[in-house]
């Protein structure tokens, strides 16, 4: 069927060879047009039977399934029928009247969702189609496309955590055409030849800048702050990140565990505001990996705690405090969000007031006091 459907698709005009401009700018030797298959019931039911074979050989998990506008849609919308998966379409920009949605169907956040292509040549339309779909609460890493172009499309996909699935390779359709005298040998080493060195980019504002990964020791050198310059040691030291928080009541358990996981972790998080037996004596024998305690005591921070958790409801005068009561080499994070039962912390002031908050209103917290706030903290 599969080598049929390739000499069909020439004989109805689908695949050409010649000169052609592609979306990109770029002339290719090649043009390959499913658009047509909406005037061809057959092939496009021979089509929409392999993408549900493909999804079905490959394992996919799937609630629904999205074509890519606009080519992709009937294919999609065949597959649906053929699958009982329900069909979810994207439109290229939301209406001004109705809904606006720019997802029209019925789905649930949370749902995996298949984009279903008719051709990858970059990435560029499955990565948008992605994007407006995961903007809506739903879940994407497969898409199934019928022709591969071969020209970087599914390595660019790769970078956005897509994997392709693809039921043709255009060296595919090359060796197919040639084995049935459909091309001569010379249009097939133009093709191969363009494929090897002509590589289709994404779209600028797809593109994925690469950052460089400083060492720990590196980020040391970068911060001015006495804090962050020893904490950077301390996990180049130890080759750490990693933070434990001893939620434990006895002051002799926590000691313990600090003994043994010591050298083995960058921070020890205490509660000592839950010791049942905490006394003066504590603070000497806790310090060593590095401290945090919940709450400053008798209004200052303690000189043996590194960082303090703080509250950002009160606004900046807790950390202008915090900063009067604290050495120059400690400092504090913020709690953006508790997992206690019925905190009154809602996803609002999460978003809102912390995150906009801390970097936006609470910015000016933030520049005002940047030796003070060394993090946010989020369950």
């Amino acid at each position: 069927m599969a080598k049929d459907l390739i000499c069909k698709l020439v004989d109805a005009g689908g695949i050409k060879f010649g000169s052609f401009t592609l979306k990109s700018g770029i002339t290719s030797p090649i043009y390959v047009d499913l658009r047509m298959c909406v005037s061809h019931p057959k092939l496009l039911h021979d089509i929409a039977s392999l993408v549900a074979y493909t999804m079905q050989k490959d394992e996919i998990d799937s609630d629904l399934i999205c074509g890519v506008p606009y080519t992709a849609l009937p294919i999609a919308t065949c597959v649906s029928m053929k699958t009982s998966l329900p069909m979810v379409m994207r439109r290229k920009e939301a209406k001004s009247y109705g809904t606006k949605q720019i997802i029209e169907g019925n789905y649930k956040a949370g749902q995996k969702c298949v984009v279903i292509e008719d051709i990858v040549s970059s990435g560029s339309s499955i990565i948008e189609t992605a994007q407006a779909l995961t903007a809506a609460g739903l879940v994407v890493t497969d898409a199934v496309v019928f022709l591969d172009r071969e020209q970087g499309g599914s390595e660019n996909l790769l970078q956005w955590n897509i994997k392709t699935h693809s039921i043709f390779k255009i060296t595919d359709i090359l060796d197919t055409l040639l084995a049935t005298n459909r091309i001569v040998p010379d249009v097939a080493r133009d093709v191969r030849e363009f494929v090897r060195t002509v590589k289709a980019p994404l779209v600028p504002s797809l593109q994925k800048k690469e950052v460089k990964k400083l060492s720990f020791k590196e980020r040391a050198l970068l911060t001015a702050h006495p804090l962050a310059q020893r904490l950077f040691n301390i996990m180049e030291e130890k080759r750490t990140n990693l933070c434990v928080a001893a939620d434990l009541t006895r002051s002799s358990e926590v000691l313990q565990l600090a003994d043994v996981l010591g050298p083995h972790i960058c921070i020890f998080k205490t509660h000592v505001d839950i010791l049942e037996d905490f006394s003066p004596e504590f603070p000497a024998k806790a310090q060593g990996p590095g401290s945090e305690t919940r709450i400053p005591h008798y209004g200052r921070q303690e000189a043996w705690a590194d960082l303090v958790t703080v509250h950002a409801f009160p606004g900046p005068a807790v950390l202008t405090a915090l900063k009067q009561a604290s050495q120059p080499d400690q400092g504090c994070v913020l709690v953006a969000e508790m997992s206690s039962a019925g905190s009154l912390g809602s996803k609002e002031y999460t978003e809102g007031e912390v995150d906009s908050c801390c970097w936006g209103k609470l910015r000016g917290i933030h520049a005002a006091l940047p030796w003070v706030v060394r993090g946010l903290q989020r369950t």
